[in-house]
């Protein structure tokens, strides 16, 4: 905890290890990172698995891993924190945040206006509203404009916002931060969250990265086409 801060931790709720497929840092490398930067707490939340959030959970480390997935539903990208089971792929979003729910997960939507990182509110107009905080800061935009309207949409919905690095390499663990105001537990975290006990800051990922990450992705897909 930060000195001045009370119990306000400082938490990157969206980051992605080599569990991931597009990942490039191994877990261990996040948690050194996120140690650096002096967070309290990073959510592993790699693409479709719990693997990588499992894995974490048995390392030895000062930070507090909170375990999570980001879910590839067939409307667009979901985050469940706070579970360790696996959410099917490719169900509808309104199925996914049950199912997640069901098993005990806080549901935010990622990058929820994101034209090509799969936004689910470009697509379900209830998205927001089914949710229960909102990615209004992700670090991984050119202009934040995508940003700007996840802020405006949540506070209309009246729903928290957090913000989460998407870090996809280990250097940018910590480049979107929520602070809550809660003791250094998973469940105080997830339902101060709830509560709208949080604030967001953050900077944006360089440009040069964001666009080499970008590329790399469009050619996976290429070539999982190509290869279907």
């Amino acid at each position: 905890m930060k000195k001045g801060t009370d119990l306000m931790l400082q938490c990157d709720l969206h980051v992605h290890t080599n569990y991931s497929h597009d990942g490039e840092s191994s877990v261990e490398a996040c948690l050194k990172r996120a140690e650096e930067r002096g967070l309290d707490a990073i959510a592993i939340t790699d693409h479709d698995t719990t693997d990588g959030a499992v894995y974490a959970l048995k390392c030895d480390s000062p930070v507090l891993v909170i375990p999570g997935i980001e879910i590839s539903t067939a409307d667009g990208h979901l985050i469940a924190l706070g579970i360790t089971e696996k959410i099917p792929a490719d169900l509808g979003f309104a199925e996914s945040v049950k199912r997640a729910r069901a098993a005990g997960a806080l549901c935010i939507i990622p990058h929820p206006y994101h034209k090509w990182r799969h936004g689910a509110a470009l697509k379900v107009k209830s998205a927001i509203a089914m949710a229960d905080a909102v990615e209004s800061f992700n670090s991984r935009y050119i202009t934040g404009a995508a940003n700007r309207k996840a802020a405006r949409k949540a506070a209309q919905s009246g729903k928290p916002c957090v913000a989460g690095s998407d870090a996809h390499n280990a250097r940018y663990v910590g480049y979107g931060v929520t602070l809550v105001d809660a003791p250094p537990e998973i469940p105080a975290i997830l339902e101060a969250i709830r509560e709208g006990k949080c604030s967001i800051h953050g900077r944006m990922t360089p440009l040069r990265t964001y666009t080499r990450q970008s590329m790399r992705g469009a050619k996976r897909r290429i070539t999982r086409r190509i290869h279907r």
